[in-house]
């Protein structure tokens, strides 16, 4: 191949990352965005390379890996809600990663009716009674959930521990964050709200 050859061959490369990056731009949803963009950065690798651009052979390698771990975030994600889909069983246990520990002891009350609302609990070990409901918790249940779903300022009922445990705590900012780090956890606080209001559970039982 001859020098020229090679340029046109290179000027090729050049123009193809430049169709790309502008594809890029006019992707609205972000894994093809992703996509255009990771394959635009290796063709302006290669086209820098071969004409000695630096500044912009840097540039394309510090984006080339930055938009494969944001995919890989995004498809991870995908996965995850995948799984919560098709799961079974709610597990709530993420929460201790973000939660406030609490030990609480038998009679000992968690929160009382009229307290504000500002926690969802996580029971990992014990149990509680919600007690104008007559309903009772017990490890790997969550409760006080209806708080960040009303705008009701109290509690509308008590809950009281029967027997020494462990919970876990978290308040509205926390419950936010890890709704949109695990979108599995929100799916399942969305499905024992509304498992608890289709069995026709007083509203007290979440209080």
């Amino acid at each position: 191949m001859t020098y020229l050859e090679t340029l046109n061959w290179v000027a090729a490369i050049g123009w193809l990352g430049s169709i790309l990056t502008v594809t890029t731009y006019a992707m609205n949803t972000m894994v093809p965005l992703r996509i255009f963009a990771i394959a635009s950065s290796l063709a302006y690798l290669l086209y820098a390379y071969f004409l000695q651009l630096w500044p912009l052979l840097g540039m394309e390698l510090a984006l080339l890996p930055i938009n494969c771990y944001r995919l890989w975030q995004i498809m991870s994600l995908r996965a995850r809600v995948s799984q919560a889909k098709d799961g079974t069983a709610d597990d709530f246990s993420v929460i201790k990663a973000y939660g406030k520990r609490r030990r609480i002891t038998a009679g000992s009350m968690i929160f009382q009716r009229g307290d504000p609302v500002d926690k969802l609990y996580f029971i990992a070990s014990g149990r509680v009674l919600i007690e104008e409901a007559g309903i009772e918790m017990s490890s790997g249940d969550i409760f006080g959930e209806i708080a960040f779903f009303t705008d009701a300022e109290t509690r509308t009922a008590t809950a009281r521990c029967i027997e020494d445990g462990l919970v876990y705590e978290i308040d509205k900012t926390r419950f936010m964050r890890l709704q949109f780090e695990d979108p599995s956890f929100g799916l399942s606080v969305m499905r024992t709200v509304t498992r608890r209001l289709s069995n026709g559970a007083p509203r007290q039982s979440m209080a």
